[in-house]
Parts: C-alpha cells; structure tokens; sequence
C-alpha cells in the first residue's frame, strides 16, 4: 500500500499499546500491526525543534539518539495523533496517525 492510498479507516488506529519501555505497536483497523521504537521514533520527531518549519530540513542529527532511549510517557491527541515524552526529556512532537503509518509503510 502507498502513502498516497493511506486513507480514512486505513490511517485509524485499532490498538495501541506499549511494549516494555522502548517498544510501541500500533494495529490499524485494516488489520496492518506496525512495531516502532523509541529511539527510531524520536530520530524521526516531527516537532519544530527537530525540524526546521521553514525550509522542511531536518536539524536533529540521528545520531545523537541513544538506542537505549526509552517512552517515558504516551497520550493520544485528539483523535489524530500521539505524543510521547522520551527519556530524554523531549516531549514536543505530535506524531499524526497518518505519520506513523507513513513511518511503518516505509520500513
């Protein structure tokens, strides 16, 4: 399935639920189970600080983000998104539904 064909029930998220403290999956209400990481996750935030919101460059280098960084906390936004507070104390990205499974549909 392509981005481009990613929508309305197929973007709807019909569980999600944390695995342990790095692991999160989300199962959509087309029956596609996705599996994130924290630290995969996080690399990607799509925040204002993570991302410049003039030019779209990304200015979080990846490579800074531990692999041992954990969720510290979830809440679902709405009922469009997550947002999560990271082990290190990050907590400003809103993670669209249909972010994350552009996220998973690339993996």
């Amino acid at each position: 399935m392509t981005t481009t064909e990613l929508r309305g029930t197929a973007i709807e998220p019909r569980e999600i639920k944390q695995e342990g403290d790095s692991g999160l999956r989300i199962t959509w209400a087309d029956e596609r189970v996705c599996n994130y990481t924290a630290a995969a996750l996080r690399r990607v935030c799509p925040c204002a600080q993570c991302v410049n919101e003039w030019s779209g460059q990304r200015t979080l280098k990846p490579e800074t983000i531990s692999s041992e960084l954990t969720i510290a906390d979830l809440s679902i936004v709405g009922r469009y998104a997550l947002n999560f507070r990271w082990s290190d104390g990050h907590e400003t990205g809103i993670y669209s539904f249909k972010y994350l499974r552009e996220l998973c549909e690339q993996q």
